[in-house]
């Protein structure tokens, strides 16, 4: 489900691994977060989160989450927003080695992230809740935002577009491309770079330029309740269980 692996420089990879398409359903939510919030207490200088060549995730598992109970839901949910938290918070950098298509939660995982290496070709990324009767959160729309502008982020949030990888780069949704099987490596190397620099110099004003994000993810901001809310209103439990049943007619559009 998710597999570590360290590297030189203590690098620390979590890899995806939740076969077909590595949908984020409520173990695998949990595991990455508790593996981002324990890695700098276990000595990890810097995170890559990386996935399968050609996807990187395909988002909510939607009909995993909708086979819970209320109870189960509503910690899912808290994981994943938990999950965007830490992201946001850790003291220690983290790529994103976009290893393909990336919607949704995928999309969202890569926000909160330090730095982006996508794979180049006709692999899209995006935030496309609102095509399947979600809305977006505050806090995902600000972590948009503060990468690419208002208005631009506001057009594409509303429309719940997917981008592909050269377009994605041309607007700073993602920092550079590469060929797919080179994309965790170049994710390395960025953050091999990184860590080259003085250490505390470099932590104290990623932290400063980070500060904006860090405020936007505190406990008391996060969406939690109200996602709940949005997921069980009866427009989008209606989306949500007409696409389950595209799903299992083997439809992808």
């Amino acid at each position: 489900m998710l597999h570590i692996t360290e590297h030189d420089h203590g690098i620390r990879e979590l890899r995806l691994a939740r076969p077909p398409v590595n949908a984020l359903d409520a173990g695998l939510i949990r595991a990455l977060r508790l593996a981002i919030e324990a890695a700098p207490a276990q000595g990890a200088q810097a995170l890559l989160i990386s996935g399968s060549p050609g996807l990187f995730s395909a988002g909510l598992d939607v009909p995993a989450l909708l086979a819970l109970d209320a109870p189960a839901l509503q910690h899912c949910f808290e994981d994943f927003f938990g999950m965007a938290a830490a992201l946001a918070q850790s003291p220690i950098p983290i790529a994103a080695a976009i290893t393909g298509h990336s919607p949704a939660g995928g999309a969202v995982i890569a926000l909160f992230c330090d730095y982006r290496v996508m794979a180049a070709g006709p692999f899209r990324i995006g935030l496309n809740e609102v095509q399947v009767g979600l809305t977006v959160p505050t806090v995902i729309r600000d972590a948009l935002a503060r990468l690419l502008g208002p208005y631009r982020a506001e057009r594409l949030l509303v429309s719940g577009t997917m981008l592909e990888a050269e377009a994605a780069l041309r607007i700073g949704m993602v920092d550079e491309l590469t060929e797919v099987d080179q994309v965790p490596q170049r994710a390395l190397s960025w953050l091999q770079a990184l860590l080259a620099l003085p250490r505390q110099a470099m932590l104290e004003t990623r932290a400063v330029a980070r500060a904006d994000l860090i405020a936007a993810t505190r406990r008391e901001q996060l969406p939690i309740a109200q996602f709940g809310a949005m997921w069980h209103r009866a427009e989008t439990q209606a989306i949500l269980h007409a696409l389950v049943a595209r799903l299992k007619a083997g439809k992808t559009d």
